[in-house]
């Protein structure tokens, strides 16, 4: 089956990390040169990856300062300062407790990795099961290449689906990674504008609604791109059946105890260096909200 490049965007080629520039989509496949962990941390913070290629950043970050011998604790402390509300912590104290108990780090962090790959596909075949013939989907911002293989998967399964993907302001990842991810994969895709949400489910066109998420608390509240929860409640409201792909659970207790990321005004007030606004407004871009688990249908859990 093939993958998306969402799906994996990282890949270590002797000691120098690429990274898929997933800010070039879709006009371009680019890769980003990454030779220590500073420009890593760089690249998670300006949003060159997200998702799963800020996870598996991560730990190749490790494997390539380990190769130049760097202090592991100083990497860790640059990498869990990088997004507040993404638990990098959780992944961090996984190899120092490696390193501490002085495992042969490489062979564990390359082991983690291919059972988060097998992990990823497991739980792509988990969501498929729950899509039924004719189903229409909605998706919020983007899952790193699983909405394409949820996809294949209900496909090999003889069901016919397609897609709605809210374009995601303010990077556009639904317009510019999910569609195109979708369409290459040769499913039918239609953009709307986050706002229109309501008016689409009432109007009966969406029948599921599957996204992903960045931080799953122990209550099992999520937190996820910005707009998830509203998509939630009105999920809840039109009666649509309502899933997450989550990730491990993290160390936070409830949504409450997630601090959400505020990002800088320029990305609310610019594209592309393009001006949206007028010269001296302010605007407020939390970069996530809370999802209470008591509007999720079903989670689908990532079992690493």
């Amino acid at each position: 089956m093939k993958l998306s490049p969402l799906f994996w965007p990282i890949q270590l080629k002797g000691n120098a990390i690429y990274i898929l520039d997933e800010t070039a989509l879709p006009q371009k496949i680019k890769y980003i040169k990454v030779t220590n962990y500073q420009q890593a941390c760089l690249a998670i913070r300006e949003m060159k990856t997200r998702a799963v290629g800020q996870v598996t950043l991560v730990f190749y970050t490790f494997l390539q300062a380990l190769n130049q011998r760097k202090n592991l604790k100083q990497v860790a402390q640059a990498i869990n300062a990088s997004r507040p509300t993404l638990p990098f912590k959780v992944l961090t104290d996984m190899v120092l407790g490696w390193e501490k108990r002085r495992a042969p780090l490489e062979k564990y962090i390359l082991g983690f990795l291919e059972k988060l790959k097998q992990a990823r596909i497991k739980q792509a075949q988990e969501a498929a099961k729950l899509i039924k013939n004719n189903d229409v989907i909605l998706t919020h911002c983007n899952v790193s290449g699983l909405m394409p293989l949820i996809g294949d998967f209900a496909r090999k399964q003889n069901k016919k689906i397609s897609f709605f993907v809210t374009e995601t302001r303010p990077y556009l990842q639904g317009s510019r990674l999910t569609a195109w991810e979708l369409q290459r994969a040769h499913f039918p895709v239609t953009i709307i504008t986050d706002n229109a949400v309501s008016q689409v489910m009432s109007e009966g066109k969406i029948s599921k609604v599957i996204v992903g998420a960045d931080n799953l608390a122990c209550n099992r509240d999520i937190a996820n791109k910005i707009g998830t929860y509203q998509i939630a409640i009105l999920a809840k409201y039109f009666k649509i059946p309502f899933y997450v792909l989550c990730p491990p659970v993290s160390k936070a207790k409830s949504g409450k105890c997630i601090r959400i990321e505020i990002r800088p005004d320029k990305e609310l007030l610019e594209y592309r260096g393009i001006r949206l606004a007028p010269y001296g407004v302010k605007a407020y871009y939390p970069a996530f909200d809370i999802t209470p688990r008591k509007l999720i249908t079903k989670h689908i859990y990532l079992k690493v």
